[in-house]
Order: structure tokens, then C-alpha cells, then sequence
């Protein structure tokens, strides 16, 4: 079994389109949405320009949570 905490997202490791990791920036971008900065301010502070980029991290849902239920 897994510890919990190697749980916590399923996102996409790179962009489907052009290969670049994202996967790194998950965590940054939801902190830094719960701190009150708006989705565009957060995506450009991380440098994240490319629109197909953006789009992995703005269009993702978070369903690890229910997921687990089914475990």
C-alpha cells in the first residue's frame, strides 16, 4: 500500500501537445491560486506561456479524492 501522501494529485507529468513538464508546477499553481491570485497572474509567475501548457493546468480536475473511495 502507498502512503498517503504520494497520493495526493494525478496531473499529467508533461504537456500532451508539446512535451513539456508541468507536472512540477501543480502544487505552486494551487497555492498560489489560494492566495489569492488570479489563474493568468499565477500561470505567468510560474513562466508558463504556451497556451497548450496553460490549458494542462487550467482544465485539470482533481479527482484523486474520489477515486479513492473505489480502492
Amino acid at each position: 500500500s502507498l502512503p498517503k501522501s504520494s497520493l495526493i494529485m494525478i496531473i499529467p507529468i508533461r504537456c500532451f501537445t508539446c512535451g513539456k513538464v508541468v507536472g512540477d508546477k501543480w502544487e505552486q499553481f494551487i497555492n498560489m491560486l489560494q492566495g489569492g491570485y488570479g489563474e493568468g497572474d499565477a500561470l505567468d509567475m510560474l513562466k508558463i506561456n504556451r497556451y497548450c501548457c496553460r490549458r494542462m493546468l487550467l482544465s485539470h480536475v482533481d479527482l484523486i479524492e474520489k477515486l479513492l473511495n473505489y480502492v
